[in-house]
């Protein structure tokens, strides 16, 4: 009983710390090129990744093929990814834009609702995935970070947690294609 109690003060300490601590979107604000998220996301991107545990080691490789339309408020980002061991696997996020740089949105496997915001050339995304890990379902918090360096590329760094405890990095390139 303790030892829960511990874990579970341990857990809440360090998700209290985590929360305050490290840039906030609103640190870009100043930063160029701006990021007009429903014009980046628009049209046809291509997107190289890699997935690394917690030491570092690169667990798993992919391409992402996204395919992104708005209509008024309502933007579609359908995902399709290709594994380095030849698996694949689709998301379709439904986005919505609340103005002022802020987001909501929802895919089949995000738990509840992704929140993000833009400012400057940053997008800040956070949103609970329901990732099947070993023939379980595992729930792991993404705190995903965006940053568009020029207007096809874009870098994106996104940790992943589970109760408060680093799990990994997920780090991707975009480049969207020109018309």
């Amino acid at each position: 009983m303790k030892r829960r109690l511990l874990l579970g003060g341990v857990v809440v300490l360090g998700a209290g710390l985590a929360g305050c601590a490290g840039p906030q979107v609103q640190d870009y604000a100043a930063e160029k090129p701006v990021l007009n998220l429903r014009e980046y996301f628009n049209g046809t991107l291509d997107a190289h990744g890699v997935f690394t545990d917690r030491s570092g080691r690169v667990v798993k490789r992919f391409t992402v093929l996204m395919v992104c339309t708005w209509a008024g408020d309502q933007g579609v980002l359908d995902e399709s990814f290709v594994y380095s061991d030849g698996s694949t696997e689709k998301r379709v996020w439904r986005l919505t834009d609340h103005g002022n740089g802020r987001y909501s949105g929802r895919a089949d496997d995000v738990v509840g609702e992704a929140q993000g915001q833009t400012q400057g050339n940053a997008f800040r995304w956070g949103y609970t995935l329901a990732l099947p890990v070993d023939g379980r379902v595992w729930h792991v918090d993404f705190d995903d970070w965006m940053y568009l360096m020029d207007e096809r590329v874009m870098l994106n760094k996104a940790t992943m947690s589970k109760w408060g405890v680093r799990l990994g990095e997920v780090t991707l390139s975009f480049h969207k294609r020109t018309p």
